[in-house]
């Protein structure tokens, strides 16, 4: 029988932050199977800041008049294809609508982790998850012992990498957040050791004042003044992860200059590095490895806000630029 499903499409291009007259909610009907291929009803999907530079369109950027493309985990409803029989949950990024057919090669199965909700593989275990993990391990080298500061710390990647600073051993987490509801959730049930409302004054003094001694490594979610704040309080052979730049998401004006204080790169022999979660899809298995057991035993949480309704997906999409969110930005279907 055919199958209907529900889509978001973009239909015109942003010329300043991005708002709902860009999209639009279209009606379909899946084409059969092909050799291969399975049908996934989609259970929850994931919006996130990054998905900003995509709306221009240009190489690698959305189509307009199609499905927007994103992260999404679902089952398995019909299935072409022997290694993903009917049930199996799967993740794959074929998202923003209801249901999609995809490509055997293009869908990952889940594991099955008993007490650990579906949800999860798109927040602590999912590209959130392993960006923060990624940043922590294989770019900043995090150490037993040293001292982290983690801006838009209130975020899906934020969130799940202050829970990573302390499993690894951190002496002391920092983070940053947008209200005082927030630093007081990243304090009170996170475990952070200190967190500042970054609207409170200039940030290179509130992180003076959060981490007096200064920090090993910055896990960088924002850019701008947070950055430069970060170089400043670095000490000597300090690492920076540089994993998003929230503060220039879809902001019309030029970006920022660099930080004035950027030969103090070279002064203090401080390594800043930029990373794409996508070159490092290898350590998945680790994160599993690592966190499943701390999910299960609750020594980890994967706070997520969540909206209830396919049709709140734009409304998530813009909720999550403006920081309506604590933790993960989920849409469930």
């Amino acid at each position: 029988m055919p199958v209907s499903f529900r889509a978001v499409h973009q239909v015109s291009r942003p010329s300043g932050p991005a708002t709902a007259e860009l999209f639009a909610f279209v009606d379909g009907v899946l084409p059969a199977l092909g050799e291969g291929e399975v049908l996934v009803e989609n259970a929850f999907l994931s919006v996130d800041p990054y998905m900003v530079g995509l709306l221009d369109g240009g190489e690698g950027g959305y189509p307009l008049g199609a499905p927007l493309e994103g992260r999404a985990v679902g089952r398995v409803v019909e299935s072409r294809s022997a290694a993903l029989p009917v049930g199996t949950a799967v993740i794959h990024r074929e998202g923003w609508r209801t249901h999609a057919v995809v490509a055997a090669e293009r869908v990952r199965a889940l594991p099955e982790l008993p007490g650990v909700p579906l949800s999860a593989h798109l927040s602590v275990l999912g590209g959130t998850g392993l960006s923060a993990y990624v940043g922590l391990t294989r770019i900043a080298r995090l150490k037993p012992g040293e001292d982290v500061f983690v801006s838009a710390a209130a975020g899906g990647v934020g969130t799940a990498a202050g829970q990573l600073a302390r499993l690894l051993g951190a002496r002391r987490v920092v983070g940053s957040a947008g209200s005082a509801a927030k630093t007081a959730f990243l304090t009170g049930e996170l475990g952070f050791d200190a967190a500042f409302d970054y609207h409170d004054g200039p940030v290179a003094e509130l992180l003076a004042a959060a981490a007096p001694d200064g920090i090993d490594v910055y896990l960088d979610n924002v850019g701008g003044e947070h950055l430069e704040a970060a170089i400043g309080a670095m000490r000597d052979f300090g690492r920076i992860a540089w994993c998003g730049a929230i503060s220039q998401y879809g902001v019309a004006t030029p970006p920022p200059a660099a930080p004035h204080n950027l030969f103090e790169l070279v002064h203090r022999s401080i390594r800043l590095e930029g990373f794409l979660v996508r070159h490092h899809l290898d350590a998945q298995q680790e994160l599993y490895a690592l966190l499943g057991p701390q999910l299960r035993s609750g020594r980890v949480s994967a706070p997520e806000t969540v909206l209830d309704g396919f049709d709140r997906t734009v409304e998530a999409f813009l909720g999550v630029l403006a920081g309506a969110n604590t933790g993960k930005m989920l849409v469930r279907i």
